[in-house]
């Protein structure tokens, strides 16, 4: 990993090619929105650059889904069908690993999206990507979870089954090989 979080410039041309072509196969995700003026802002933004690279090398397959309209900030989520494949097995947070005894995953989501430079979704952003096509439909994702239920030892997640979105509980220290999470970048 690069310490500094800033990608090479051979790299930095590859992941906005890519990111390209995901946006302009995925139209209706980013209806109104220019490729121009988004590569503009990622080219001013090489942390969030890295960030990318690193949603991307973990399968997530990000793309945009949005503007927000006061910042003017684009918004990114992991749009990969199922969870992202390099983020699964994992429980929620550092104090749901470090309270167990035996068979620890090799990491959290939390920690995971932080040192990605990423926010784990909440529930409405969930809901939001689910509006953009069908997601989850064998893996579930860990979302923002309370502080009233992470203190009583719980966390959320979702899937999609049945063609409804689902918000489900679990002990934040539980993980799972078809469990990971979903992340959200501004730019």
């Amino acid at each position: 990993m690069n310490s500094k979080k800033q990608l090479l410039p051979e790299q930095q041309n590859e992941l906005l090619s890519l990111l390209k072509a995901r946006f302009e196969k995925n139209m209706s995700r980013h209806n109104g929105l220019d490729w121009a003026a988004v590569q503009a802002k990622l080219e001013a933004n090489p942390a969030k650059l890295w960030s990318l690279q690193e949603m991307e090398s973990t399968g997530g397959e990000p793309d945009v889904v949005g503007q927000d309209m006061g910042t003017g900030e684009y918004i990114f989520y992991d749009c990969s069908a199922e969870s992202p494949k390099g983020r699964r097995s994992i429980c929620f947070d550092r104090e749901a690993l470090d309270s167990r005894k035996e068979n620890k995953p090799a990491n959290t989501a939390l920690d995971m999206a932080a040192e990605m430079g990423v926010d784990l979704l909440t529930e409405a952003q969930y809901r939001q990507l689910q509006t953009l096509g069908k997601f989850d439909l064998k893996t579930s994702s860990w979302i923002v979870t309370p502080p009233a239920i992470r203190k009583l030892g719980g966390a959320l997640f979702c899937d999609r089954r049945y063609d409804t979105v689902f918000v489900y509980h679990n002990g934040a220290d539980s993980y799972y090989g078809a469990r990971g999470f979903r992340g959200a970048l501004r730019v």
